[in-house]
This record gives structure tokens, C-alpha cells and sequence, in this order.
């Protein structure tokens, strides 16, 4: 008989009025890998916090290892020993990997700090995962899968018997993901439990032994072996499949000329150079985690290293940050591209005043504004605060936003994260919508999970340098872990070009 490692029985959690969690039901089993996949985001936060601390519920029990921890009767607040991992580090900036792991977990009440010692107690666990990571390696100074692997390591020796994994694949590459996986093979058969959220199904077939589908804050939907993809059940995936493969169908997208070209010198990233043509969709994968940040910035305007070239049609790009014809759409839009305290309408026009003279100024050209674009969006859209939006509408505002503002050129960074089902077929279309308009799309991703679905080339990046480039009809020479990888194998070749 498996024991149980965590059981939430009827759990019901409002805050605000709004019903965050609804009548929630779910069993993990010690040693197991249960995989979570949120059909939308509703309640997903308000899951992670549950875990993590015994917030006050409306109605349901919480057990842990089999002992009742929260209940709606008589709550008590307190941190739980479950540790849930996500792309903001919990790791602390100038200390080392043995400091965050032995000094900083609960329960530490040493008075002296040994580092000799900590290392000796750290080795077992480094050498037991076969990942290389100095114990007195300053955390700012590992990459984002070595963070991953240290706050591992924290939970598995500060007694955690389940860890939760909340999206993290999108930050890492393919094949630190499957070094990922082998670590949690190795401590599922140690008999600690794991929760690993993602949105993807293709991912989660390659690691849990189950799969729970949760949708406006309940599980909707528990899959186990064969199960795991039962279109009938899925027409929001089945749906999104149909919409890739219909794209791959129709061939590549319809290429003009070049408009945008960059060539980085060693010190911006080892001598990078890429171009891009007017409808054409570039994805560069970052396997490291080393280039997307300086890129940004020196497209932001920060002084980028002597030797930095962009050129925008055929002339130098001076001041990228101040030239409408480039747009840059960063990761998660929806929460860093909207300006709180302005309605829909007045972020809808956010940059168009380089086409619509006295737009700020005029109340004429407002009016008229507003009248055109009820029609496309609805008058009581336009007049609600940003505040007031859903996470879809806000990221759809932004994406609307840069169709209006029509640059030659869009940078989006990782486009999909975090991104539910619905969301993603938004920002697929959107994307398609900007391409079709003969703009030059280039998606900086970590992982190529649906990004790889748009794209007409693929160059990926290691510490700055090209490693290799895929034409698209070459995708199905990709590793066999990229995801969409196998919709490639019969893909017409439609155009062929020599890549850059």
C-alpha cells in the first residue's frame, strides 16, 4: 500500500468574493511525480500559496503525510515543509551554494558557520545527481538551471517530502530539462513527491506517473497511462493542434526583403550576427541563458559594447529605444507593458503617436478614436482600467497595441510562458496576425516549446554563438526532445534559402 503524501479533500478558498479554489480534490502519493496541467491560470497562485502556508480556507481539509494541517474549522496559520519552486529564485544574491542550502533552510540554529563543514555535508547530494556545482560558488553566478538544481538540493535537506515545480521548463533548454527529469526520477525513487506544473502535455508525458487537469480553480479531470491525451476531453489542445498543423499545411509564410540586421561583437555575446526578412519569423533559442538579457538591453538603449552593429532597412539604427519601427514585446506583457491608473483605450494608443498628430492633445481625434474602435472592441472594453482586466485581455491589449503601432520589426521575449491554453492560442493568432502584415518577427525562447510552431528559421545560441541553424524544412533534424518536433517530418518544402 503507497502512503499519502498530501490529500486536499473539498477545498474551497475566496478571497475578495472571488473563488479562487473550487471544491478541489487531489491525492499525491509518496514517490510519485503528479503532473498539473491549468487549462487556464484561475486558482493556480492561490494552489502554490495553499501549499506553502496554511492560509484560511472556506471549506476542505489539507493533509500532509497524512496528518491534517489546515482545515476550515479551526486553521492554523504556519509554514508547511513543502517547497515550491518557480522562476523567481528564493535563493539570496551574495551567499554561497552551502550557505543557502544548510544556514538558511528552517530549523537552522547553529551559531557558528563551518563552511568546511558544509561542503562535506553537501557533497553526498552533488555527487548522488551527478550536476557539478561548487559549494562555494556565489549563487548570482550560476545559471538559471544550476539555481534550479540548488533549490533542489535546499528542499530535499531541509526534509521537504514534496516539492512543487511551477513552469520552470521555459527557462531552461531541452537538454537541461532532461537532466532535470533524471534528477527527479532519482528522488521520486528516494520517495520524495513531486507536483509538476506545466502546460504542456508533451512535456509531462516524458516525466509523471499521473496527470490532474485543473480548470477554473478544480481539478476537472485525473489521467493516468494511456490517458494522457484524450483529445475528446482537450478541445482547447485539440483545438491549438489543429491551428499548428494548419499553419504547417499552408507552408511557410509569404518573405520580403531584409529589414532588420544585428552583428554583436565578442563582448555583446561572441559575435552573434543574424538577419531578418519583412514576414518572416526568426527564432533564436538561447541554450544558455547568456544572450537574451545583453540583446535586450542594447535594444533598450543601454551603451551597448564597442562593435555593436544593427541596421534597420539597410541604415544604422541609432537610438533603437526611440524608433517606432522596432517594438520590443517583453516576457509576460500582460504584467510589465500596461500602465495602471489608464484605461484600455488611452494603453491601446500608447504608441501611436508617431502616426496620429495631437492624438494626447486633441479631444476630436480621441472621440474619433474611441468611435473607430468600438466597433472592433466593444465601447465598454475601451473604458475599463487596466486594473480591472483579465491576465488574457491585458496580454491581448499589448499584442493589439503593436498591430496599431506597425513597426517593420517586433522582438517578443518568450512569448508563451506562462501562458494558458486560451492565452496561447490568443497570442499564436496575434503573432500570425503581425507576420501576415509582412512584420519580421524574431522570438528570443529559452525552450522552443511553441515558438517552434511559427517559426520559418531556428539558430540556436550558446554562449553567444551560433551553434547551429534549422531551415524549416530541416526542423525535423532537431533533437528528438523538441517539442512539435515530430509535426515536421512531412512538411513541403514550399521555399528553401540558404541561411545566414
Amino acid at each position: 500500500m503507497r502512503n499519502e503524501v498530501l490529500r486536499l479533500e473539498k477545498v474551497t478558498l475566496r478571497e475578495q468574493g472571488v473563488t479562487l479554489l473550487d471544491n478541489l480534490n487531489l491525492h499525491i502519493f509518496e514517490g510519485e511525480i503528479m503532473g498539473l496541467v491549468p487549462i487556464d491560470t484561475h486558482g493556480l497562485s492561490a494552489l502554490c500559496d495553499l501549499l506553502r502556508e496554511n492560509v484560511p480556507l472556506h471549506y476542505g481539509y489539507v493533509f500532509y503525510r497524512e496528518k491534517l494541517i489546515n482545515t476550515w474549522r479551526s486553521p492554523r496559520p504556519h509554514y508547511n515543509r513543502i517547497s515550491v519552486i518557480q522562476a523567481k529564485s528564493c535563493l539570496v544574491d551574495g551567499l554561497t551554494v552551502a550557505d543557502n542550502i544548510f544556514v538558511l533552510r528552517p530549523g537552522f540554529r547553529g551559531r557558528l558557520m563551518r563552511p568546511s563543514a558544509f561542503r562535506r555535508q553537501l557533497m553526498p547530494f552533488i555527487h548522488s545527481i551527478g550536476i557539478p556545482i561548487d559549494a562555494d560558488a556565489r549563487v548570482e553566478d550560476l545559471t538559471v538551471f544550476e539555481r534550479f538544481v540548488v533549490e533542489l538540493l535546499k528542499a530535499v535537506v531541509a526534509g521537504c517530502r514534496l516539492i512543487v515545480l511551477n513552469e520552470i521548463s521555459t527557462l531552461i533548454n531541452e537538454a537541461e530539462l532532461g537532466k532535470l527529469h533524471a534528477i527527479l526520477r532519482h528522488y521520486a525513487a528516494e520517495g520524495i513527491s513531486f507536483l509538476y506544473i506545466c502546460f504542456h502535455f508533451e512535456e509531462l508525458l516524458q516525466i509523471s506517473d499521473r496527470t490532474a487537469l485543473m480548470m477554473q480553480g478544480r481539478v476537472v479531470k485525473l489521467l493516468e497511462g494511456v490517458e494522457m491525451i484524450p483529445q475528446s476531453l482537450l478541445p482547447y489542445s485539440a483545438a491549438y493542434e489543429q491551428m499548428v498543423t494548419s499553419q504547417l499545411a499552408r507552408g511557410a509564410h509569404q518573405i520580403g526583403p531584409e529589414v532588420f540586421s544585428a552583428c554583436l561583437p565578442e563582448a555583446a555575446g561572441g559575435g552573434l550576427r543574424f538577419s531578418v526578412r519583412a514576414g518572416e519569423c526568426l527564432v533564436l533559442q538561447d541554450l544558455d541563458n547568456h544572450f537574451i538579457d545583453g540583446f535586450l538591453g542594447a535594444l533598450a538603449g543601454a551603451r551597448p559594447p564597442e562593435g555593436t552593429r544593427l541596421r534597420l532597412r539597410g541604415r544604422p539604427l541609432q537610438r533603437p529605444e526611440r524608433d517606432r519601427r522596432l517594438a520590443v514585446i517583453q516576457d509576460q506583457p500582460g504584467r510589465t507593458m500596461v500602465f495602471p491608473g489608464l484605461n484600455y483605450l488611452e494603453n491601446l494608443c500608447f504608441t501611436m503617436d508617431h502616426r496620429i498628430r495631437s492624438l494626447w492633445r486633441s479631444g476630436r481625434v480621441k472621440r474619433g478614436l474611441r468611435r473607430a474602435y468600438a466597433e472592433w472592441l466593444g465601447p465598454d472594453l475601451l473604458e475599463r482600467r487596466v486594473e480591472d482586466l483579465t491576465e488574457t485581455e491585458r496580454c491581448e491589449l499589448v499584442y493589439r497595441r503593436i498591430l496599431l503601432q506597425r513597426p517593420d520589426v517586433v522582438f517578443c521575449v518568450q512569448p508563451f510562458r506562462m501562458a494558458d491554453v486560451a492565452m496561447r492560442m490568443s497570442i499564436w493568432r496575434m503573432l500570425e496576425e503581425l507576420l501576415d502584415r509582412g512584420v519580421a518577427v524574431v522570438i528570443l525562447a529559452v525552450n522552443l516549446a511553441d515558438s517552434l510552431s511559427l517559426a520559418d528559421r531556428l539558430i540556436r545560441v550558446r554562449r553567444g554563438r551560433p551553434q547551429e541553424a534549422f531551415d524549416r524544412v530541416h526542423f525535423n533534424d532537431l533533437p528528438a526532445d523538441a517539442p512539435w518536433r515530430s509535426l515536421y517530418r512531412d512538411v513541403p518544402d514550399h521555399r528553401k534559402e540558404d541561411l545566414p
